[in-house]
């Protein structure tokens, strides 16, 4: 099986965020964040299998700012690594404030989804070949994280 440009899972979804969406401070809950960076590594994932996935694990979620009501969030998610059924998506997740344009990073997550055939059982998936030097260094580290959570499950 031949491996993928990053770019065939490239995805990128705008979102606005609304007063449901926030909390009683105005700032978007990170429950919702999650479903947004479940969501579109699951689309990435599939973009690069051309599977259904599952989400197989959570690795990280880096919450390092806070969205308000009125910004633009921008989240955008590729495949960074793969093994022989699972692949490894890399989210970010900006905000923008709509009246200045200034952008900030809030959110950044690692996820591991599998690919499923049509009877669920998991299936082979294409490597991957990074096309920015972040997705080099998180190719490079991706047998780490691997590692780590294998550790994490047997434990």
């Amino acid at each position: 099986m031949e491996a993928l440009s990053s770019h065939v899972s490239r995805t990128i979804v705008t979102r606005l965020v609304l007063p449901p969406d926030t909390n009683h401070m105005g700032t978007i809950f990170g429950g919702t964040v999650l479903s947004y960076i479940d969501e579109i590594a699951a689309i990435s994932a599939m973009k690069h299998s051309r599977k259904v996935v599952v989400t197989a694990s959570i690795d990280t979620v880096n919450f390092l700012s806070s969205a308000v009501v009125g910004d633009i969030l921008t989240l955008e998610a590729c495949v960074v690594s793969t093994g022989r059924t699972s692949m490894e998506v890399f989210v970010k997740v900006k905000s923008e404030d709509l009246e200045s344009g200034t952008k900030t990073l809030t959110t950044t997550s690692i996820l591991t989804m599998v690919a499923k055939d049509k009877d669920g059982k998991p299936t082979q998936v294409p490597g991957v070949i990074p096309q920015t030097l972040e997705e080099e260094r998180l190719l490079k580290t991706a047998q780490q994280r691997k590692q780590h959570r294998l550790e994490m499950r047997n434990q």
